[in-house]
């Protein structure tokens, strides 16, 4: 991914943690709560194989549609 289009990736994680703050359902894993922006970027490296930085520039809208998915499901 270009640095470019990786920074506005990171900048969209993050706007997606801020969203998901107080959204992520309870995990008997997390007893102190969970990371939603530790959750958006796992689920983001899960999903494509990679850390965000380290995806195609080509997915790059995919991957956006992917963040926007993981705010509207949180899980």
């Amino acid at each position: 991914m270009n640095k470019e289009n990786a920074s506005k990736l990171w900048k969209t994680i993050q706007e997606a943690g801020d969203y998901l703050l107080s959204g992520l359902p309870d995990h008997p894993n997390h007893p102190k709560g969970r990371n939603p922006y530790a959750h958006v970027a796992i689920c983001v490296k899960e999903k494509f194989g990679n850390s965000y930085k380290d995806i195609p520039d080509e997915k790059f809208n995919e991957v956006l549609k992917y963040i926007q998915f993981l705010k509207e499901n949180p899980s």
